[in-house]
């Protein structure tokens, strides 16, 4: 071969590549990474007041809700762009025909001699340069196209992913915000403690006597009272070493002679929000202590057996929940717990 037609061959070896362009795969997209889900709410350092909880839930549900909305927005933007991209691709699909069904009828040694019919060098080099351009446009075209439709594809699959994970956030911050409302409804509501209560307590251990059925034996004054010199049931005698491992250590007093109620029965105790002594609650520090002994009762009744459970100038029952409670004592200086 002599060295002026290898000079010619140059363009054709071009258009032969342009043809494995055109067949070859499109360039790979690398797929979008999933940005980290938020996790919705805040945590406190170590016992969060369920007003806190209520507050973070509440801003963390309206975050969701606005994520949610935006990666709505983004998806329908990315629809369109699919959209856009398969238009392109649709219109330029006719040309990639043409140039594929002639690639069929004639092959690639036909095309190479058709250029070679030229009558002069330069023809020859004018057509196959043509040639190679138009395939190399083409194939440019196509693979542009088909990264932007899997970039787009890609990129709306991560969206439906992230808004199903969204939505699915959203329902667990309503159903965190609805816990959290009735975790503050059970001890008594915002007014009731002022927000002042932890969001949690620890789980009692169940007291004695406790039937299969959820009921309770009676038990009788048998056990020494700690607190006195008089005496105290089992299950009072569990729930009172209780609510001490659960930390709340300051006075309190369970028998008392004298009266009809549960105290001389050996039935009942009374937490004191001071070290020593009772007096009314008269800062944050002591009315949370109060609300917090009241709140581990309650959560617990059922595994401790509680009857009742007066504080502030409120009784709970487990069958009616707070009422309102005007006694022989307002019990604004100590939470009062009866046993079943």
């Amino acid at each position: 071969m002599t060295a002026p037609l290898r000079r010619w061959l140059i363009p054709v070896v071009a258009v032969l590549t342009a043809f494995v362009i055109v067949a070859g795969p499109t360039p790979a997209i690398a797929a979008p990474t999933t940005p980290p889900t938020p996790s919705g709410h805040a945590e406190d350092e170590e016992q969060p007041l369920i007003t806190d909880v209520i507050e973070a839930a509440n801003r963390g549900y309206v975050q969701a809700k606005s994520r949610l909305a935006k990666s709505k927005q983004r998806q329908l933007q990315l629809g369109t762009e699919v959209r856009a991209a398969q238009n392109q691709l649709d219109a330029l699909r006719p040309q990639v025909t043409q140039i594929a069904a002639q690639s069929y009828r004639t092959g690639r040694i036909g095309a190479v001699a058709m250029l070679l019919e030229s009558n002069t060098p330069d023809s020859f080099v004018r057509r196959a340069a043509a040639l190679d351009e138009l395939n190399m446009v083409n194939a440019q075209k196509l693979a542009a196209v088909n990264a932007a439709k899997t970039r787009a594809e890609q990129a709306k699959l991560a969206l439906d992913a992230e808004v199903r994970e969204q939505q699915k956030q959203a329902n667990a911050m309503a159903r965190e915000k609805n816990e959290a409302e009735k975790a503050l409804a059970l001890v008594g509501g915002k007014g009731f403690t002022g927000g002042l209560v932890s969001a949690t307590s620890p789980v009692a251990r169940i007291g004695p006597g406790r039937t299969a059925d959820g009921d309770w034996k009676p038990e009788s004054c048998s056990e020494n009272d700690p607190t006195t010199s008089g005496c105290i049931t089992p299950r009072t005698l569990h729930a009172y070493k209780e609510v001490r491992r659960a930390g709340f250590n300051r006075f309190a007093g369970c028998y008392r002679p004298g009266g009809p109620w549960e105290h001389p029965k050996g039935k009942a105790c009374d937490w004191s929000l001071q070290n020593s002594g009772f007096a009314p609650w008269h800062n944050n520090d002591t009315r949370m202590y109060g609300n917090n002994v009241a709140a581990f009762l309650i959560r617990n009744a059922d595994r401790l057996g509680i009857y009742y459970v007066i504080w502030n100038r409120q009784i709970w029952f487990p069958a009616t929940g707070w009422k309102s409670y005007s006694g022989p004592s307002n019990h604004t200086d100590h939470v009062h717990m009866s046993l079943l």
